[in-house]
């Protein structure tokens, strides 16, 4: 166990986080400060260096690389954007942030930030385009705190900019990677949409990732939540809807002196895993290669794989159990633990034949595609926009679901960040109802795709 003082700083303003990072649960408290506009950002033309604070309901443009300094902080007020003018067709022209620094994005319910591109590209056919390089934090940067905020549209291919410990050159960029060993990710509450491989890639940090939703990320391959190793932290009360392969990949792949140690509970994944050309990879929940964690409360339904424990992985130091899986076909179905890996069945599981055990969403129809349609690899442009994108559903639980009360709340949440204020996290501990939208109404509050925002 160590103890760290990480300061972020924008401008005059100054909040202390004292961490204690470990393995066991902890809870940290951080006194809410009021966020000011320090160093106001008046131009809305972005380039080179930047720092300071974008200003509430002003909209801002980047069409070149972007950087925050180490030691300076790029702040976002509630209810601003940052526009990305790029086309996607080659590294110059696909511009990314480059966060050596401290990156904040303070969205509110009622006041979303945006990190997209202008409103003409914001469509549905658009998505995996790639029009610009995401938010790529290097391994001494600060911390990464987005709440309220869409990240769109990234994916552009990867040049001298970009991390060569992340990317080769060429390679299509996340919306985000961070590689910060010693450094907090906090992204709640936002939306990723339409990115051309992973949605966001975690190498290293301490992370709390709750309440987001995760649309149609990936192409021909990607997982919405990559984590390598080094991560320790929480990921709950996500929805993940037509990833190309995996929801959540989990892995101690990358070396460095601190296994992945992931608490993965009360998300809701759908129609995941169709895309990667590759066989015999994705669809929903993969742990492997030496990570380790807790895998409890999570709704799988129609996924090309379901929970899937590789032999490699650290599988004394994982437990798992009272998993929902619902799929249409027998292809699915036979996959619920998938057969290449080692995990079972366990005694609180809801799982069954085809079409049994249907969760029972308050408003979205689980059989509107028929999976024995289907023989993957699936084109991205042949499944439609309603089994990839959260098109105005709710999936919250009717009477009578079967994972209505059927929750664990046996273990608390690591909470491995900071908690508390505008600058901490707010890391909610397991619910006795499974899945990302348990009905105390405590989880996910979001019940329209990224693209109906504006």
């Amino acid at each position: 166990m160590y103890t760290k003082h990480n300061w972020i700083t924008a401008g005059i303003l100054a909040l202390a986080f004292t961490q204690v990072a470990c393995h066991k649960s902890e809870n940290v408290n951080v006194s809410k400060a009021l966020v000011v506009a320090s160093h106001p950002i008046t131009s809305d033309t972005l380039s080179g260096s930047v720092s300071g604070t974008l200003l509430a309901g002003r909209t801002y443009y980047f069409s070149s690389d972007i950087t925050i300094n180490a030691k300076d902080t790029l702040l976002m007020q509630p209810g601003s954007k940052l526009i990305s003018n790029g086309d996607g067709k080659t590294t110059a022209t696909s511009p990314q942030i480059t966060c050596n620094g401290t990156f904040i994005s303070l969205g509110t319910a009622d006041a979303n930030n945006y990190i997209t591109v202008p409103d003409d590209r914001r469509t549905f056919a658009n998505a995996g385009k790639g029009y610009w390089g995401g938010i790529q934090c290097g391994e001494s940067s600060g911390d990464l705190i987005l709440k309220w905020t869409h990240l769109e549209y990234a994916g552009g291919p990867a040049g001298a900019a970009a991390d060569l410990n992340v990317f080769a050159p060429g390679d299509p960029r996340n919306s985000l990677s961070y590689t910060n060993i010693n450094g907090n990710v906090i992204i709640e509450d936002s939306w990723i949409f339409g990115t051309q491989d992973d949605g966001m890639r975690i190498l290293h940090g301490h992370v709390s990732i709750m309440r987001n939703t995760f649309e149609d990320c990936g192409t021909t391959g990607g997982e919405a939540l990559n984590l390598k190793n080094g991560v320790i932290g929480d990921v709950a009360y996500n929805l993940v809807i037509g990833a190309a392969t995996n929801a959540f990949k989990i892995s101690n792949s990358g070396g460095g002196p601190v296994e992945n140690k992931t608490y993965l509970y009360n998300n809701t994944m759908l129609n995941s895993g169709f895309r990667q050309l590759k066989s015999g990879r994705g669809g929903s929940i993969d742990y492997e290669k030496g990570a380790s964690g807790r895998i409890y409360n999570n709704v799988i339904v129609n996924c090309r794989f379901g929970l899937r424990l590789t032999g490699d992985a650290d599988i004394a130091n994982i437990t798992y159990n009272n998993q929902q899986f619902y799929a249409n076909d027998v292809s699915l179905t036979s996959q619920f633990y998938s057969v290449d890996g080692v995990g079972k069945q366990q005694s609180a599981d809801i799982i069954g034949a085809p079409k049994a055990n249907n969760p029972l969403f308050k408003l979205y129809n689980v059989d509107q595609f028929d999976y024995s349609t289907v023989k993957p690899p699936l084109a991205q442009s042949a499944m439609p926009q309603s089994i990839v994108t959260d098109a105005g559903y709710d999936f919250g639980f009717l009477a009578g679901s079967p994972g209505y009360q059927k929750g664990t709340t046996a273990f608390k949440a690591m909470r491995t960040v900071p908690q508390g204020g505008d600058y901490g996290a707010t890391t909610q501990d397991p619910n006795t109802d499974m899945g990302a939208f348990p009905t105390d109404g405590s989880g996910n509050k979001h019940f329209v795709s990224s693209l109906s925002s504006k």
